[in-house]
């Protein structure tokens, strides 16, 4: 039984890695999906092609969550394809890295503006017609560096945090409508970097998770669509750390 079907699912960074998978999953489910990327045409037309191929609709947008007018037209065009967005899950992110004391402000605010800025923008065109319907489902992706932090990642920590606290609150505020928000906290993930010290660096610390492997972004769709659903309707504000058991919080 597809336990989404007739919902639309919006995916933010669904181009590849983890957002793909989320997509890909809420398809199998049911869910009609605005597949969002910053900018690589090209990859978002390849997931909403996998999309289709599973029976539902796809929407491919171009849109940086770090532009709010940006954000504001691609809920639009969602509403007019779909008529409405059921299901957020804020998945764009970026995470460089580079040492405290070289930080610019450019470098703080560019991450601020994608991570939690765009979470925040995202959330807010969503929550209006969420609240009109009486049912919405929001789910954020932060990482584990915001609670062990990470060496040169200061910025990414703080931003990553500042997610949770904005799940709290919008949790809080917005029960009373049926509306959950969520929040998914993924530790090491075999996905494709852009950094080449990325992946030794992750294959090194396979020996710190008990269950002895890397995550896959499969993982972490499972845990999107589990809060998507109706399996877990008296979960709300929390988050879900899926790590392999490499830290308990």
């Amino acid at each position: 039984m597809q336990r989404l079907k007739g919902k639309t699912a919006l995916v933010t960074g669904a181009g590849r890695n983890i957002g793909r998978s989320i997509a890909l999953k809420l398809a199998a489910e049911g869910a009609n999906i605005v597949v969002n990327a910053r900018a690589n045409r090209d990859e978002a037309e390849s997931v909403a092609q996998e999309v289709r191929a599973q029976g539902v609709e796809a929407l491919p947008v171009l849109a940086d969550v770090a532009d709010h007018a940006q954000v504001s037209r691609m809920f639009a065009d969602a509403a007019a394809r779909f008529g409405q967005v059921d299901i957020l899950i804020s998945n764009a992110a970026i995470r460089p890295h580079k040492p405290f004391t070289e930080l610019t402000l450019d470098d703080w605010q560019r991450v601020r503006s994608v991570v939690l800025d765009g979470a925040f923008y995202c959330a807010r065109n969503a929550l209006p017609a969420m609240q009109a319907n009486g049912f919405g489902r929001i789910v954020f992706l932060t990482g584990d560096g915001a609670w062990n932090g990470s060496p040169q990642r200061s910025h990414v920590s703080a931003a990553k945090m500042g997610i949770v606290g904005l799940a709290r609150g919008l949790a809080s505020e917005f029960a009373p409508h049926n509306i959950r928000v969520n929040v998914v906290s993924p530790g090491r993930i075999d996905t494709t970097r852009d950094l080449s010290w990325y992946p030794q660096q992750n294959m090194a610390a396979t020996s710190e998770i008990p269950l002895a492997r890397l995550g896959n972004p499969d993982d972490i769709a499972a845990a999107c669509v589990f809060l998507a659903t109706d399996a877990c309707n008296f979960i709300t504000g929390q988050t879900l750390h899926i790590n392999g058991g490499a830290a308990f919080f």
